[in-house]
């Protein structure tokens, strides 16, 4: 049993540094100060002469105790894989061509995180009542929320990840969702470095 739980937490940690991996081939990874804070703050290297630099993801551990205050507003989990993900690095906001990953930006806990899932009041306000939690957007800029679908969790305690039409929320009212995006945040996770191996070739 104790061999299984090693193997699969070991498992585990080979896909999320594929996935953080994964960013650099899907993403340009600019870093501007005036347009990307969060991305000028894990920069790389020293601005070029237009004021461009690169950033990279940083692996920062945070205490899973500083879940709470977020789970509290959110009255969810995350799903397994995202917790141990936002637990273990920090990252701005990147498009993964499906879809684009809301930052958890640098600090020692995930008030920041918090802040990027509510910072558009008009989709919180929609999206938390319905049993929606925005992790993410439409690729590019698409501005529909990608989000976890609370009200479906599966035997893992994953979720169906789906995209939910924005125009419908703040124009209407009314949620809609527009696609299922993959069946669980996993699957999402593997498409993507699926995707991104294959950009390699």
């Amino acid at each position: 049993m104790e061999r299984a739980l090693v193997s699969s937490l070991m498992a585990d940690s080979d896909l999320l540094v594929q996935f953080i991996s994964s960013f650099e081939k899907l993403d340009d990874m600019a870093a501007i100060r005036e347009t990307n804070p969060i991305a000028w703050e894990l920069r790389v290297g020293e601005p070029d002469q237009f004021g461009w630099t690169q950033w990279r993801p940083r692996k920062e551990m945070v205490h899973a105790e500083l879940l709470a205050p977020v789970y509290a507003k959110l009255q969810a989990r995350f799903p397994p894989f995202y917790e141990r993900l936002v637990l273990s690095y920090k990252w701005a906001e990147v498009d993964l061509s499906s879809f684009r990953l809301l930052a958890n930006p640098p600090g020692k806990d995930l008030y920041r995180l918090l802040a990027e899932i509510e910072r558009d009041k008009g989709l919180w306000e929609s999206l938390i009542p319905a049993g929606y939690i925005q992790f993410g957007k439409g690729p590019d800029i698409d501005y529909d929320p990608v989000c976890f679908d609370i009200k479906s969790p599966t035997k893992l305690r994953d979720y169906r990840i789906v995209k939910i039409d924005h125009e419908e929320i703040l124009c209407n009212n009314r949620i809609k969702v527009v696609a299922e995006v993959a069946p669980s945040f996993e699957q999402l996770v593997r498409q993507t470095i699926e995707r991104a191996n294959s950009s390699d070739k």
